[in-house]
């Protein structure tokens, strides 16, 4: 029997489903951990299982694209129980992890390893970002779609930043080797050599608040023009991550208008906190790019509301409090985000604009946590809730608020910037495959086997013709290939 015509082992149903065309209500019916229809009128039979959303949303699985769940080698600071266990309590579904590990992720030998130390251990379906060599690039234009279908790029470094390229021949090289092999770039956008001058000039910060001085929004422009020269030259595919400053989101929308492929994500704490939360935050908000002022925060809101952010990430980077109590001059950027990201977000989002349609805006969150993601990364069976779908879905209460406290953070580091901050909306429900990973009501998660994902087929250029201010020039796919696991093995022996 065709799987989109087998019997429902489980209903959603809803007054507010979150759709591609738009927000409705209806039901969900859903067989294998895949959606088979979405209808208006519940055909199932009595006996299957239904969840019943009410008024609450119902939107497809978030993705985040951007997170550091620390395996393998420093899996003291967080791992992929805890980090999907954050992820889940978030309404996330899908990560993409990134390869600063230790040892890094820098060829199909070390993501075939990962995938192994990871399998049995996450609630959530995931992705690796490879990382790029400096002393290998030429590997971008040979790499299997089954392995990665993109590659981090750190042009700066800092603690957890073991392959920073710092020369540019190097980094030319990356952008002709990915453009000749489709791999998708992702960027860390900062200028090291910019960055070297001035700790040479200043010497060791003596307060968190010194911090930006030593890693201005120069870095970040000056990296980011240099992005934008190379994919003009190669045509590569480059996605800018937490982009920090008006000035580097002014160049990328320029930069896209040119019709050039480059995109860039918006963290959800560049939205949250500005440089005056350093005062009272410290080293919580010490960030790699790092927290600037309320003109750039309002410019990077302005290009999610705009459509001109293709992604919402958390750069979920979790440290101990030992590390983040060192020296100011010792203590990492970074700090946990994937469980807060959604609800940080959502609640900006009605603060900002408490007149708008409450459906605008979840679709907003939608399109950029889920179904741009989808389409940028090629996920398979990702970002929609529509039939050959999988069926991850998340019921979230929209209006509901909630103080979040030390004592509600799944992340193994076991703290967050965000304590003591009253959200609107919750994450009521959480759904991977048809079966529930996170519970409310209950306070339970599900079963730890969440796979690693295949590419979907491309989806061609990705950046066609001449752009508008709100369009990402991203379509979507009609059909996945769910079969990553097997095909990496193959490659491994």
């Amino acid at each position: 029997m065709d799987g989109l015509s087998a019997v429902p082992d489980l209903v959603v149903s809803g007054r507010r489903l979150v759709t591609p065309d738009g927000v409705r209500a209806g039901h969900v019916l859903i067989a294998g951990g895949r959606i088979t229809a979405v209808t208006g009128v519940d055909t199932a039979p009595a006996h299957v299982e239904r969840i019943d959303a009410g008024d609450h949303y119902v939107l497809p699985g978030l993705i985040d694209s951007h997170v550091h769940f620390r395996t393998p080698g420093l899996t003291y600071k967080e791992d992929w129980e805890h980090g999907s266990r954050a992820a889940v309590r978030g309404g996330v579904t899908t990560v993409m992890d990134m390869p600063n590990t230790v040892p890094p992720t820098l060829d199909p030998a070390a993501v075939a390893e990962k995938a192994r130390l990871v399998a049995g251990r996450s609630l959530v379906d995931l992705r690796f970002h490879i990382g790029l060599d400096p002393a290998r690039p030429e590997l971008l234009a040979e790499l299997d779609p089954a392995v990665a279908t993109s590659a981090k790029v750190f042009m700066a470094g800092h603690h957890t930043a073991p392959t920073v390229v710092r020369d540019p021949v190097v980094l030319e090289r990356a952008f002709a080797a990915a453009a000749e092999g489709g791999v998708q770039l992702v960027l860390h956008a900062e200028d090291d050599g910019l960055f070297a001058l001035l700790d040479a000039w200043w010497g060791d910060p003596g307060s968190y608040l010194e911090y930006e001085r030593r890693r201005p929004r120069t870095g970040g422009i000056v990296a980011v023009a240099k992005v934008v020269e190379l994919v003009r030259r190669y045509g590569t595919a480059a996605h800018i991550l937490h982009l920090s400053s008006a000035e580097e989101a002014d160049l990328v929308c320029a930069a896209r208008a040119a019709g050039y492929p480059v995109t860039f994500e918006v963290t959800g704490h560049h939205l949250s906190f500005t440089d005056q939360d350093t005062r009272r935050l410290g080293a919580r908000t010490r960030l790699s790019p790092s927290i600037r002022g309320q003109l750039d925060q309002d410019r990077l809101w302005r290009a999610l509301v705009e459509g001109q952010a293709a992604t919402l990430g958390s750069d979920h980077a979790p440290h101990t409090v030992e590390d983040k109590t060192r020296s100011v001059a010792d203590s990492p950027p970074g700090l946990p985000g994937v469980q807060e990201l959604a609800v940080a977000v959502w609640t900006g989002m009605r603060r900002r604009r408490p007149d708008e349609d409450p459906d605008v805006a979840v679709t907003r969150l939608v399109r950029h946590l889920s179904q741009l993601p989808a389409e940028l990364f090629r996920l398979p069976g990702k970002g929609r809730i529509a039939p050959g779908a999988d069926a991850d879905l998340v019921v979230f209460a929209p209006d509901t608020p909630w103080m979040l406290s030390a004592h509600d953070v799944e992340s193994k580091c076991g703290w967050s910037a965000y304590e003591g901050w009253t959200f609107t909306g919750r994450i009521e429900r959480t759904l991977r495959a048809g079966r529930t990973v996170w519970d409310a009501a209950s306070g339970t998660f599900g079963a730890y086997d969440g796979r690693l994902l295949g590419a979907a087929p491309a989806f061609g250029d990705t950046c066609p013709g001449a752009a508008g201010p709100g369009d990402t020039g991203l379509r979507s796919a009609t059909t996945w290939d769910t079969t990553p696991t097997a095909a990496l093995a193959a490659r491994e022996g």
